[in-house]
């Protein structure tokens, strides 16, 4: 560290030497800092070594300014850490490109000179892991360094101080063409019935910038604050509020999420900056800037507390580094841009989860009608898969032919309004954690409730797979048998029989991995239902449909009216059937084309396919063969039901920023009500119980 400073050339504009400097700061392992690998202690060190010698101080500060007013400043305070105008799938596209071949460095450019210094993507972690005091502490003795005799002035502080007044006018022209965007005033459209927020900021930020130049060529004393331009600032954050919480009742898309994000990032970026630029010492810090928790856990006791605004411009250093250190992940880009999306897919999935839940006996009666009946068109689907795979068509024919079997079968039984059980644990998981959020939103989980709530799921999900079961048994027997009546011949032969069983068998077969599987896509059916939910509120879809001349012509205007509110309130439902049943046609084909066990393994598939086996053998099966297959189809009724629900519920957490962690008195409390009334505790109460009275 003393070489490099020895070298040091005040006049140079070369950064070799800077970055041999910060690599002398650098901790030299990633990730794990040990206790002489401190970079705090280092920044320490550097910091005695130029207060014992401040001729080399003031040589690192006449270099370090050297280097400020020769580059430009202002994409660094504008541009980094904030999305662009290109869009998601652009910007995706973009970040994915340059982390396997990043752009070329213009080293007039700021941004670019910190790419080159700060080159390790987890530099900006060692630097927050520096207390503040102690960069405060190495700053000051550079800034305090005596100059000699014939020093000239140097222009950093004035040059930094043009970037950033360029840096705020270029955030106020982006985000007064962001407001004004077709997607936001879609969205918003109160917005035309007064003067837009977005574009007053800007005619605010022109005319507090103009009085700023006046200031600095000396013609005022001192520019007016800049409180009122923080009014509109905060009026522009109220309309992306308010459409962030009207999207969850009207839905979303990526590009309106994106669109938000980058308007909030852009309108706090202007805050931070007003902040820094101010002189009146009048405006408030931004709000994303913890400066108590700053003050509070970076000072030394011994030593005075910073002023307010030297932490936020320690603040704004550490989130532009981290954000130029990340510029290309894109991880960070998929969880800024998809949260809304994710919330309200999930949202429209716990609406829909509702009516998955049965209160009392009566309504679990009802599932289990409903649920019988979609084991009845079960029977039908299996039989017809066996015949469609008898006849060796090409492997793709046959994926589509099995593909279009599923899907119109669990579109019919949707449309039958008949109830398919493992599709419930995928929209129940929601419901729990929207409960969950609405506690925590309040004054914290009930966990009796939460129990109740979880009992009355688990109960019904018990009840459906009981109904799909019960009739899609009987249901393929009757089937077999009567092919057999009909033909003189079973519908599988032997051989086929005992391949039926050994699909089944947890032991000698992958029937509980290719349950986990089906698992997988019953989640990722739940998904697709809540995002065409999102798609039908936030297109108008009903609108769409009624608008259609050429239907309402052929179908008359009541009629019209009916369908184009079914498909608002049902393309979900209908969307992720037909999609549920392309996964579970395809997933064997594509497993044999790539030489992967991949398959799918089904309860209600699995039990009519055992019957069929059953008639084919002529029921001479071993005890051993039924005991595999009784248990076999239990394990893959388990396995599907708790992989759909567990992916579900993480996500739906996940889309709430929710972490529960009373698991352990969530089983408590659901031991506690079995044991009170084991009976109800599977069957229901009589009755659906009374709501509690409003407070």
């Amino acid at each position: 560290m003393l070489a490099i400073l020895e070298q040091l050339d005040p006049e140079s504009s070369d950064i070799g030497l800077l970055v041999q400097l910060v690599d002398c700061l650098r901790p030299r392992q990633r990730w794990i800092w040990q206790e002489e690998d401190d970079p705090a202690q280092a920044v320490r060190t550097l910091t005695q070594l130029l207060r014992g010698n401040p001729v080399q101080a003031w040589a690192l500060r006449r270099y370090i300014t050297t280097l400020l007013e020769q580059r430009r400043h202002t994409s660094l305070y504008s541009d980094i850490g904030i999305l662009s105008n290109d869009g998601f799938v652009t910007e995706f596209k973009r970040r994915l490109t340059y982390r396997f071949l990043p752009p070329a460095l213009d080293d007039t450019y700021l941004s670019d000179t910190v790419d080159q210094v700060l080159y390790r993507d987890d530099d900006y972690e060692w630097i927050r892991r520096v207390p503040n005091a102690d960069w405060m502490e190495l700053f000051d003795v550079v800034a305090d360094a005596p100059p000699p005799h014939d020093a000239t002035p140097d222009r950093a502080r004035y040059v930094t101080l043009m970037g950033l007044l360029d840096a705020i006018r270029t955030l106020s022209c982006r985000i007064c063409a962001l407001g004004l965007e077709p997607r936001l005033v879609h969205s918003y459209g109160e917005i035309e019935d007064f003067d837009s927020p977005f574009l007053m900021q800007n005619i605010e930020v022109n005319r507090y910038l103009d009085e700023y130049g006046r200031y600095l060529d000396g013609h005022i004393e001192q520019p007016e604050d800049a409180r009122h331009l923080l009014v509109m600032i905060d009026q522009c954050e109220d309309v992306v509020l308010k459409i962030r919480r009207s999207a969850l009742a009207n839905g979303t898309s990526v590009a309106l999420t994106y669109l938000l994000v980058a308007l909030q990032q852009s309108l706090d970026r202007l805050h931070k900056l007003l902040y820094l630029v101010d002189l009146s010492g009048t405006l408030p810090p931004a709000s994303t800037v913890d400066l108590d928790a700053l003050a509070t856990t970076t000072a030394r006791p011994a030593e005075p507390v910073v002023s307010d605004k030297r932490l936020a411009a320690i603040a704004l250093a550490q989130e532009l580094i981290e954000a130029h250190n990340r510029k290309y992940e894109l991880r960070g880009l998929l969880s800024n841009n998809v949260d809304l999306l994710a919330r309200n897919v999930t949202e429209n999935a716990s609406r829909t989860g509702e009516h998955y839940i049965a209160e009392s006996r009566k309504e679990l009666r009802r599932m289990l009608g409903s649920s019988a009946g979609a084991g009845v068109i079960v029977g039908f689907m299996a039989m017809f898969k066996i015949l469609l795979g008898s006849l060796r068509t090409a492997p793709l024919v046959e994926a589509f032919l099995f593909s279009m079997n599923y899907s119109l079968g669990f579109v019919l039984i949707h449309v039958l309004h008949f109830t398919i059980a493992t599709k419930q644990p995928a929209m129940t998981a929601q419901r729990i954690a929207a409960s969950l959020h609405r506690a925590e939103n309040g004054r914290g989980v009930d966990v009796d409730r939460l129990a109740e709530l979880v009992n009355k799921v688990l109960r019904t999900q018990l009840v459906a797979v009981l109904g799909n079961v019960l009739l899609a048994f009987p249901v393929a027997w009757a089937l077999a048998e009567g092919w057999y009546w009909f033909t003189g011949a079973h519908l599988v032969s032997p051989d086929k029989a005992h391949h039926l069983l050994l699909d089944v068998d947890p032991i000698h077969s992958l029937a509980v991995f290719y349950a986990a599987i089906a698992g997988v896509w019953l989640f990722v059916a739940g998904l697709i239902s809540g995002y065409y939910d999102n798609k039908a509120l936030y297109t108008r879809m009903g609108q769409r449909v009624r608008q259609l001349r050429g239907l309402r012509r052929l179908l008359g205007e009541e009629r019209l009216d009916r369908l184009s509110r079914y498909v608002e309130n049902n393309l979900g439902g209908l969307m992720g059937n037909f999609f549920f049943g392309i996964l579970l046609g395809s997933t064997g084909t594509i497993g044999y084309l790539l030489g992967l066990p991949l398959d799918i393994r089904h309860i209600t598939f699995s039990t009519a396919n055992v019957a069929t086996a059953i008639v084919g053998l002529d029921y001479q099966l071993t005890r051993e063969q039924l005991g595999n297959a009784a248990l076999g189809v239990f394990l893959i009724g388990a396995v599907n039901l708790l992989v759909s629900f567990g992916l579900a519920l993480w996500v739906a957490l996940r889309a709430r920023k929710i972490r529960f962690k009373r698991g352990i008195l969530l089983l408590r409390a659901l031991g506690r009500r079995f044991l009170h009334a084991p009976v109800e505790f599977f069957i229901g109460p009589k009755f659906q119980p009374l709501p509690p009275p409003a407070p």
